[in-house]
C-alpha cells in the first residue's frame, strides 16, 4: 500500500472524492482556466502513452488550443520501471511558467492547483471542469503558513518561549582581543580554561584537557536551584545564585589580568594567525603556517597570565544556625570516561592547589585569609555570611607568582572589569528598546562578539571569530557589519584585514574547512564597510585586494563558460558552500559571487571607473546566467502542495537537480546536521533575494518564499541552524511584519540562553558562544529598527505594536547608516493619545526620503498627523525632501 503524504491525508475528507487510479498506465487531465494554451509534454522515467486535446490540435508530444475551446490536455502515462524509487516526472513546457509535476501526486482527491497559471491537474477520470474544480478547492477556506501568521495575533517572546526549546549554554569569559578562555558550565560547577576554540594543553594533564571542579552548597537535589545572569544584565561577568534552602551562594566569575590593570592600554591580545590557528576549521597556505609556527612560542607565552576571578558570598536566610558548605577549584575528570586525574595536592598555608610539578592552579581564600582546605564547612549564624574566593590562572603558575596573586583584590578587579566592559559600550551606538529583554541582549550581544575578535592591540588584523570556530568569510560577516552598525569602524576595518591578511596570491579567499564562497562573502563585506564608512584611504589601501579577489571570481566565472554547461549552469561557479561536501554549481555560492563583485564595482565607480564598469559588467552577466539557471531549475521542478490547496514550483539548491533535494525527485543521501531540509532551506535558492540576484517585490521572491515557508519552517523558523536562513530580512522587506516577528522571537527564544543571552548554534547540542547566530540576530533587529532602501532610510519596519505603548520610547543614538551617522527618538505620550518622532541623519549622504512606521497598539488609525504623509495600508509617515532633521507628531 502507498502511503499518501500528509497534505494528501488532510485532503482526503474535504476534497472530492474519487477513486484512487493504478500507479501504471495512468490517465492525467490538464485542464486551463483560459482558452489558447499551446506547449510541450515532456515524461522523465516513463513513457507518454498518448496524447489528446479536444478542441486543439496534437503534434506527437506537442499541443496546441485554439481560441475559443476549454482546454483540458489528455495524457496517459506509464512508468519505465516499476520497483523504481525515483518518481515519474512530466514537465508541461508552455509560457509564461512552464511547470512539472510527479506523476504519483496527481489526485482527484487533491487536484494538482496553479491559480496563477489558471492550471489544475488531476485525473482522467475526474469530469469537473476547472471552474468546479477551483471553488470547490477554495471553500475549503485552508491557508498557507504565511496567511494563517498574518490572520493571528503578534508573535511575543513570552509565546514563543512558552511554545520552543530552552536552551542552557555555557559561558565563555575572557578579556577581549586574547585568546586565552574559561568556560563555565550551566550548572556552576566545572572550569575550562580554553585558548580559543582548543583545549589547553597541559603537561601535568596529559592525557585529558585541563578541567576544574568547584562545588558550592550540598548538591544536586530534586529541585532546580541555580539561577545564572549577567552582571547589570549586559557585562560579560557572570552572576550565579544557588538556593540551598536556608543557605543562598551568590557567586561571580569574570576575566582579568594576572597583574596589570584591565584597561585597554594594558591589553596585549593574540597575534591573528595563532589565534587562527587554534580556531576549528583553519586553512593555512604553507607560508602561513610557517610563520604561524614562528610566532606561536611567544603568543602563547606573554608576560602575565588571565586569570579567573571567583568570588561566593554564603548567607544563611533562615531563623537558625546553618552550615555553608563549600568546594574550591580543583583538578576535576573532562569526562566521566576521563583516566586518572593528575596528581595534586593542597597548601593549607597559603590556600594554593599545586600539582605535583609544584605550579600552582588555583588561588583560594575564605573570609580574606588562606582557605585551610580543599573542602569546608562553616557555621553561619542566621543572617551572617561567609565568602568564598579562589582565583584560577589560565595556566598554572610558580609559587612566587602565586603569592602575587593571592595579595589580589578582588573588589578592585570587579570595578576595573566593569568599567573595561562598560566603557566599550560607551564607545558604540545606543539602542533604546521598551523590551528590557531584547535590550540587553543587543549590549550583552555586542560583547559577546567583541570577546572573540582576537589580534595584537593596539592596531592590526582582527579575527573575527565564530565561536569555537575560526573566522569564515560568509559566517562572520554579520559579526562585522554589526560592528560597523554600532559605529565601531576601526574595529570593522581590523577584522576585514584579517580575511586580506590570508587572501591568497592568487585572489582567492579561503579560509574554513574548504568553504568556497568565502571571496565573494568578503567583498560584500568590504562593500558594506565602504558604505558605511566613505573612506577613501582605506578604499585605497584595500584596493589592491579587491582587484585580486575580483579576478579570482572573474577567472573562476570564465573556467564554466563551457557550451556544454547551456541549460545546465552555464557561466555559474562551482564548489562547496559549507559543510557538506556539495560541490555543485549552487546558487548560494553564486549569489555571493555576484553580490560581491557587484560591490567591488559600486566602491570603485569614483577611483577606478574603468575597472568598476569591467565588474559591474561581469557581474550583470553572472546575475542573467544565475535567473536563467534558475528559471530551468524551477520549470524542472516538480511542483509541491500548500496549505490553501494550491501549488507551487519549488527550486533546488543547485542546478542539475529537480526540486528541493528533500523531496528526492532525483534520489540521494541529503540529511544532515540533524535535519532532512539543511541544504535546501539553510544553503537555498532564497538567498538569490538577500543577495540582489531577485528583487523582493518580485514574484519570484514571493514564491521562493512561500514553498520555503511551507515545507523548511516550522512557526517562521528554519529548522537545524536557523539563522542561516535569511528570510526574516525579506519579510522586512516586503513589509510583512507580523512573519518577520514571529521568525525573529521564535528563534532567539529558541537559540539564546535565556539568562545568559549567550546563543548556541543548532537545536540539538553543538557548539556555544556562536557568534554568528547571535550577530544574525543583532542585525536583525539592527533591521526591525532601520533599515535602507535605495535612497529612502526606513525606521521601524519590523517593530513589534507593543513597543508603542503609552509612555514608551524607541530610538536609536549615533548609530552607523549608509546615509551616515544616524540618530531617532520615537515617544508615545503617557496617556496614548500621541506619537512624536524626531529624526536626525545629516550631511551630504542624507536619504532622500523618510519612511516611519507607527503602528498603534490596537491598530487604531490616527486622526491628525503633522510632518509628513500618512500611509495607511502600511501605518506609515512618509517625509519627501528630507533636509537632514525631521520631526513628526501622529495624533489619535
Amino acid at each position: 500500500m502507498r502511503h499518501l503524504p500528509f497534505h494528501n491525508l488532510f485532503c482526503l475528507g474535504a476534497c472530492f472524492a474519487a477513486p484512487a487510479l493504478a500507479a501504471s498506465g495512468q490517465g492525467v487531465s490538464v485542464l486551463w482556466a483560459r482558452p489558447g494554451a499551446t506547449g510541450r509534454v515532456v515524461v522523465d522515467r516513463g513513457a507518454l502513452d498518448s496524447l489528446r486535446a479536444p478542441g486543439g490540435t496534437v503534434t506527437q508530444d506537442t499541443f496546441a488550443f485554439n481560441a475559443t475551446a476549454s482546454p483540458r490536455l489528455e495524457l496517459a502515462i506509464s512508468p519505465a520501471a516499476e520497483s523504481s524509487a525515483l518518481p515519474v516526472l512530466v514537465t508541461v513546457e508552455m509560457a509564461p511558467r512552464p511547470f512539472t509535476f510527479r506523476l504519483g501526486d496527481v489526485s482527484t482527491a487533491c487536484p494538482i492547483f496553479l491559480p496563477d497559471e489558471g492550471v489544475i491537474i488531476t485525473t482522467s477520470s475526474d469530469p469537473r471542469t476547472y471552474a468546479e474544480m477551483a471553488a470547490s478547492i477554495r471553500q475549503r477556506g485552508g491557508q498557507t503558513k504565511l496567511q494563517r501568521i498574518a490572520a493571528a495575533p503578534e508573535a511575543t517572546f513570552a509565546a514563543a518561549a512558552a511554545n520552543g526549546r530552552e536552551v542552557e549554554v555555557e559561558t565563555w569569559l575572557g578579556v577581549s582581543r586574547d585568546l586565552r578562555l574559561f568556560r563555565i558550565d550551566e550548572h556552576l560547577e566545572t572550569i575550562r580554561p580554553k585558548f580559543a576554540g582548543y583545549d589547553t594543553p597541559l603537561p601535568e594533564t596529559p592525557r585529558q584537557p585541563a578541567t576544574y571542579a568547584f562545588q558550592l552548597g550540598r548538591g544536586w537535589g530534586t529541585r532546580e536551584n541555580i539561577t545564572r545572569s549577567l552582571d547589570e544584565q549586559v557585562l560579560p561577568i557572570l552572576r550565579g545564585q544557588i538556593d540551598d534552602e536556608a543557605i543562598q551562594y551568590d557567586l561571580t566569575l569574570f576575566a582579568s589580568l594576572e597583574r596589570s590593570p584591565l584597561t585597554p592600554r594594558h591589553i596585549r591580545g593574540t597575534d591573528y594567525l595563532v589565534a587562527d590557528a587554534f580556531g576549528h576549521g583553519h586553512m593555512f597556505t604553507p607560508a602561513q603556517a610557517e610563520a604561524e609556527k614562528k610566532l606561536r612560542e611567544a603568543e602563547l607565552n606573554p608576560p602575565e597570565e588571565v586569570v579567573l576571578y571567583a568570588r561566593t558570598v554564603a548567607t544563611n536566610r533562615g531563623q537558625t544556625p546553618q552550615y555553608a558548605l563549600f568546594r574550591t577549584a580543583a583538578p576535576s575528570l573532562a569526562t566521566p570516561i576521563s583516566p586518572k586525574l593528575p596528581e595534586w595536592s593542597f597548601d593549607p598555608t597559603q590556600g594554593f592547589g599545586l600539582f605535583a610539578s609544584g605550579r600552582v592552579f588555583a588561588v583560594s581564600r575564605l573570609n580574606g585569609r588562606p582557605l585551610a582546605a580543599e573542602e569546608t564547612s562553616v557555621l553561619l549564624q542566621p543572617g551572617e555570611s561567609a565568602v568564598l574566593e579562589f582565583f584560577v590562572p589560565h595556566r598554572p603558575i610558580s609559587a612566587e607568582r602565586a603569592l602575587a596573586l593571592a595579595r589580589q583584590s578582588f573588589d578592585l578587579r570587579l570595578n576595573e572589569a566593569r568599567t573595561f566592559w562598560r566603557g566599550k559600550l560607551d564607545s558604540a551606538a545606543r539602542w533604546q528598546l521598551p523590551e528590557a529583554r531584547i535590550r540587553q541582549m543587543t549590549q550583552a550581544g555586542l560583547l559577546h562578539l567583541d570577546l572573540i575578535n582576537y589580534g595584537r592591540e593596539p592596531d592590526g588584523p582582527l579575527l573575527p571569530a565564530i565561536g569555537l570556530y575560526t573566522a569564515i568569510g560568509s559566517e562572520s560577516s554579520p559579526i562585522i557589519q554589526f560592528m560597523d552598525s554600532m559605529g565601531w569602524h576601526d574595529t570593522a576595518a581590523r577584522a576585514l584585514d584579517f580575511f586580506l591578511q590570508k587572501q591568497h596570491a592568487d585572489g582567492f579567499i579561503q579560509n574554513f574547512n574548504g568553504y568556497m564562497l568565502e571571496t565573494g562573502a568578503v567583498l560584500w563585506s568590504l562593500g558594506e564597510h565602504y558604505r558605511y564608512t566613505r573612506d577613501d584611504a582605506w578604499l585605497h589601501r584595500v584596493h589592491p585586494h579587491i582587484t585580486k579577489a575580483c579576478d579570482y571570481l572573474i577567472a573562476w566565472r570564465e573556467r564554466n563558460l563551457l557550451p556544454e554547461l547551456k541549460g545546465k549552469g552555464y557561466g555559474l561557479l562551482d564548489g562547496k558552500t559549507a559543510d557538506p561536501e556539495d560541490p555543485y554549481r549552487s546558487f548560494m555560492l553564486n549569489g555571493y559571487a555576484y553580490l560581491g563583485l557587484a560591490r567591488a564595482a559600486e566602491m570603485l565607480r569614483a577611483s577606478a571607473p574603468g575597472e568598476a564598469a569591467r565588474y559591474l559588467a561581469v557581474a550583470g552577466a553572472l546575475k542573467a546566467d544565475i535567473r536563467a539557471a534558475l528559471d530551468t531549475s524551477l520549470a524542472q521542478s516538480p511542483l509541491v502542495p500548500l496549505g490553501d490547496g494550491t501549488w507551487m514550483r519549488a527550486a533546488p539548491p543547485w542546478t542539475n537537480y529537480r526540486g528541493p533535494v528533500m523531496l528526492h525527485a532525483d534520489g540521494g543521501r541529503w540529511f544532515t546536521h540533524g535535519s532532512m531540509t539543511s541544504r535546501d532551506s539553510l544553503l537555498g535558492p532564497l538567498y538569490l533575494v538577500f543577495q540582489e540576484v531577485i528583487d523582493p517585490h518580485e514574484p519570484l521572491a514571493a514564491e521562493l518564499l512561500q514553498t520555503h515557508s511551507e515545507l523548511m519552517t516550522r512557526d517562521n523558523v528554519a529548522f537545524s541552524q536557523p539563522y542561516y536562513s535569511r528570510h526574516p530580512w525579506l519579510h522586512l522587506q516586503r513589509g510583512e511584519t507580523k512573519a518577520f516577528l514571529q521568525a525573529w522571537y521564535g528563534a532567539v527564544a529558541a537559540m539564546a540562553d535565556r539568562s545568559t543571552y549567550t546563543f548556541t548554534e543548532h537545536f540539538f547540542p553543538a557548539s556555544s558562544h556562536k557568534t554568528h547566530e547571535e550577530a544574525w540576530f543583532l542585525m536583525e533587529t539592527r533591521w526591525m529598527l532601520y533599515l535602507e532602501a535605495g535612497d529612502t532610510l526606513r525606521l521601524l519596519t519590523g517593530i513589534p505594536r507593543a513597543y508603542l505603548q503609552p509612555g514608551a520610547t524607541v530610538g536609536v543614538d549615533k548609530a552607523a547608516s549608509y546615509f551616515g551617522p544616524l540618530s531617532f527618538n520615537v515617544t508615545v505620550s503617557p496617556d496614548g493619545q500621541e506619537i512624536k518622532a524626531v529624526v536626525v541623519c545629516q550631511g551630504d549622504r542624507r536619504p532622500r526620503s523618510l519612511e516611519i512606521r507607527l503602528p498603534h497598539p490596537s491598530g487604531r488609525p490616527p486622526v491628525k498627523v503633522t510632518g509628513g504623509t500618512w500611509m495607511s495600508e502600511t501605518e506609515t509617515m512618509r517625509v519627501e525632501d528630507f533636509t537632514g532633521r525631521a520631526e513628526v507628531v501622529v495624533r489619535y
